[in-house]
C-alpha cells in the first residue's frame, strides 16, 4: 500500500456535530410561527427549516493536486 494513491482529491466534509446548524433551524422555525400567530395566517410546516441533507457533516472538500501527501492511503 505504499504507492497506492487516491484516484481524485476529494476528503468527506468532518464536523464534530449537527447540533450548530438544527439549532439554527429550530430558531428561524419559532421566529417564523411566532410571526404567523402574530399576522394570524398559516404555521409554516417544521420541514420548510433547515435541510438534514444539507448539514455541517455533509457533503466532500476538494484538496487540490498540489499536496500529493494528502493523496496517500
Amino acid at each position: 500500500m505504499a504507492r497506492s494513491r487516491k484516484k481524485l482529491p476529494y476528503a468527506g466534509a468532518c464536523a464534530h456535530s449537527d447540533k450548530p446548524s438544527k439549532k439554527l433551524a429550530h430558531h428561524q422555525e419559532r421566529h417564523a410561527v411566532k410571526d404567523a400567530l402574530k399576522r394570524e395566517e398559516d404555521i409554516p410546516a417544521s420541514k420548510a427549516f433547515g435541510d438534514p441533507w444539507n448539514g455541517d457533516k455533509d457533503g466532500k472538500i476538494w484538496l487540490g493536486w498540489e499536496d500529493s501527501e494528502d493523496l496517500r492511503k
